[in-house]
């Protein structure tokens, strides 16, 4: 049977949406109606005698020989889906019914482009994963990830980031920065924190290729002149303000962006931003709740969970640790004299003070007032513990400028060691606190260290 015969069957069938074709025993084209031009992108002239298996998607290929087998064997398939490669390299998802017609050895197939429904399809389940990630884990890392991953799916991209915005210097850094097959002269070739600003200014989205640039801003059209970049910003808006930007970048060769992939960042940047207002705001609720508000130092209880972990620690590898109890001399006065915004004042520099006489594994914590306790792990006897001491009783010892007033405020210190002197959190800190007051009876300004009963001195 010859193309001829097929000529005015066609005159009807090629105003069907769907494309009816005929392929022969080695599944080579035979007839393909006009429909087929506008799923596969070829002419029919073009297809006929090209093997169908040619225009199949390379991971759909050993599926789909198998199902021609069966057909080619008298079977009839209905409804078997497989992705076919365009012409221009687009990929495309088709619907087919097909049979054997056993008097002219020839198969016969009637294909529907279902890539728009399957396209709907992914993203519903995309967004339903991307809004079950926001709200499942407080880890944004992994959470940036997990959209990336979705996103990549559905939107061409080389680049995904996520750039945030300091909420005190309002100055832009990357959050989440991945870089998937981008060459390193499409990454250098414009300036992303540059346009993410104007997306942040403009609080709206920007889509940016090489025909819409006359679009800009005469200002931005300079930033970005003689620039190759395929990019979308979309803002993160919070409920008051833009705190940064989701961007994709593609290859300045690639297809710009289309609105449907525009609503789908526009849709991930809205659980994005809320996320990160949730993360921010437990934050926020953590730190108020294990940090001293005025000083920003542990509080009581962050400082006893350290205190437990350095004891455990401490018992399993049979070592000391010494703890210091802190009070500040008249400080009853400055406040009295002074006000009590210079005696917060007052707090706060002693709290900075003491913090740069420590170690990066030493804890000073605020247990209230102008009381301060300070957890030295590695200070595994008196004499190197005294010596610490020492250190931050002379730097406190230096004025204070407070609120243009020159003010001296001397500590007296206490020292307790474990497991010396107390094998017990709370009798540890009552140990260095009865050192303390013993420190300000002799006078202040003075380390004192906690002495052994006589019967249990060695």
């Amino acid at each position: 049977m010859n193309t001829e015969s097929y000529k005015s069957l066609s005159n009807y069938i090629d105003l069907l949406l769907d494309a009816i074709c005929v392929v022969d025993r080695h599944g080579r084209f035979e007839f393909v109606s006009a429909g087929a031009e506008r799923m596969f992108g070829y002419t029919p002239a073009e297809l006929i005698g090209k093997p169908m298996i040619d225009l199949v998607h390379p991971d759909d290929r050993a599926r789909t020989l198998q199902v021609a087998d069966e057909i080619n064997a008298g079977a009839v398939k209905v409804d078997f889906e497989n992705r076919y490669l365009r012409k221009d390299g687009q990929v495309i998802h088709l619907l087919w019914s097909a049979r054997w017609s056993q008097s002219d050895k020839r198969r016969v197939a009637v294909a529907r482009d279902i890539s728009r429904s399957k396209q709907i399809e992914a993203r519903q389940a995309a967004v339903y994963a991307i809004s079950e990630a926001a709200f499942a884990t407080d880890d944004l890392p992994s959470l940036y990830q997990s959209i990336q991953q979705i996103v990549a799916r559905l939107i061409p991209m080389r680049r995904f980031a996520i750039v945030l915005k300091n909420a005190d210097s309002g100055q832009l850094s990357f959050a989440y920065n991945a870089t998937l097959q981008l060459q390193h002269d499409e990454t250098d070739n414009v300036d992303v924190l540059t346009l993410c600003q104007e997306v942040i200014r403009r609080s709206e989205t920007i889509i940016l290729s090489g025909d819409n640039k006359t679009e800009l801003s005469t200002a931005f059209q300079q930033r970005v002149q003689d620039k190759f970049v395929n990019w979308l910003g979309v803002p993160l808006k919070s409920h008051t303000a833009v705190i940064g930007v989701l961007m994709v970048q593609n290859a300045a060769s690639a297809n710009d962006y289309v609105n449907s992939e525009v609503e789908l960042l526009e849709f991930v940047s809205v659980q994005i931003a809320v996320a990160i207002e949730r993360k921010q705001m437990i934050a926020r609720l953590q730190r108020s709740a294990l940090y001293d508000q005025l000083t920003q130092l542990p509080n009581r209880e962050l400082f006893y969970d350290r205190l437990h972990l350095t004891m455990l620690q401490a018992e399993r590898e049979q070592q000391s640790f010494a703890l210091l109890y802190l009070d500040l001399d008249k400080f009853k006065q400055v406040n009295d004299s002074f006000g009590h915004h210079v005696g917060d004042e007052l707090l706060q520099q002693t709290a900075q003070r003491i913090q740069q006489c420590l170690r990066q594994t030493d804890t000073v914590a605020r247990f209230g007032g102008d009381e301060f306790v300070i957890l030295l792990p590695n200070s595994d006897n008196e004499a190197v513990a005294l010596q610490q001491a020492e250190k931050i009783r002379n730097v406190l010892s230096q004025p204070f400028s407070l609120s243009n007033q020159h003010v001296t405020v001397l500590p007296s210190i206490g020292l307790a060691l474990y497991p010396q002197h107390a094998k017990a959190a709370k009798t540890l800190i009552m140990c260095a606190d009865n050192a303390m007051y013993l420190a300000k009876k002799a006078g202040g300004n003075l380390v004192m260290p906690t002495k052994l009963p006589q019967h249990e001195q060695v």
